[in-house]
Parts: structure tokens; C-alpha cells; sequence
């Protein structure tokens, strides 16, 4: 993977797993009975951001793809139910309105991330493929 986009990577899931973490924290303290789907939701994408970012660091590829396609689809799923019956989102989550509250980041950045994830495993299949010269 390109080290750069590595770096803006986890730096971006990080703190992205940080907000996500202080909302669900504060929503599940204080107010879980109103929500406690849209709540959990909000718990699962700060847990997912937080293993994608420290398998970014740690160079856990596999675990980061497999979490970045995890992030999309839950993205896609959240935000597909909330328009199909808002009811069900009593209140928001970091993935509601497919991450529009984020400025649409929880929807973006999964497809980033497994751009330069899968560029990166196409790279070195083919470094490591014998040429054919």
C-alpha cells in the first residue's frame, strides 16, 4: 500500500474512531432506552474504525480489508433502512443518512481505503508473478 495513503488512512479512521467512540459513549450513558439499536450501531462503527486503524498500523491487510468491507456495507445498510423507514432510526448514528452527519466521510472512506488495499495486493501479485519475457 502507498505509505502515504497509509498514514492519511489511519490518521482519518482514527479520529473517526475516536468521534465515534465519545458519541456512542455519551448516547449508551445517557439516553440508551430511546435508541438502543441506533446506539449500538453507533458502538459497532467506533469499534470497526478503531480495528481498521490499528490494522492499517500494524500492517494487518487481510483484517483491514475484511473491516473496510464491513464499514461499507454497514454504511450502505444503515443508510438504505433510514430511508426506507426513517422510524427505525429513532435517532442518529455515525452510519444514518449514509454518514451525512460526517459529511458523508463513513461512506467515502471505506471505498478509499479498498482502493489502495486492493492496488496494493494487485501490486505485488504481479511483482511476484513470474514475467513471461
Amino acid at each position: 500500500m502507498n505509505p502515504v495513503a497509509r498514514i492519511v488512512l489511519i490518521v482519518v479512521y482514527s479520529i473517526l474512531g475516536l468521534a465515534a467512540a465519545g458519541r456512542a459513549t455519551v448516547q449508551i450513558l445517557e439516553k440508551f432506552s430511546e435508541a438502543p439499536v441506533a446506539y449500538t450501531v453507533s458502538a459497532l462503527s467506533a469499534v470497526v474504525y478503531i480495528v481498521i486503524a490499528v490494522a492499517l498500523w500494524r500492517g494487518w491487510e487481510t483484517v483491514a480489508l475484511v473491516g473496510s468491507s464491513v464499514e461499507l456495507v454497514g454504511v450502505l445498510v444503515v443508510g438504505t433502512l433510514g430511508v426506507v423507514d426513517s422510524s427505525l432510526w429513532p435517532d442518529e448514528t455515525v452510519w444514518t443518512g449514509f454518514g451525512s452527519g460526517y459529511g458523508w466521510v463513513p461512506l467515502l472512506l471505506p471505498l478509499v481505503a479498498l482502493y489502495f488495499l486492493l492496488k496494493g495486493r494487485q501490486r505485488r501479485a504481479a511483482l511476484s508473478s513470474p514475467s513471461d519475457s
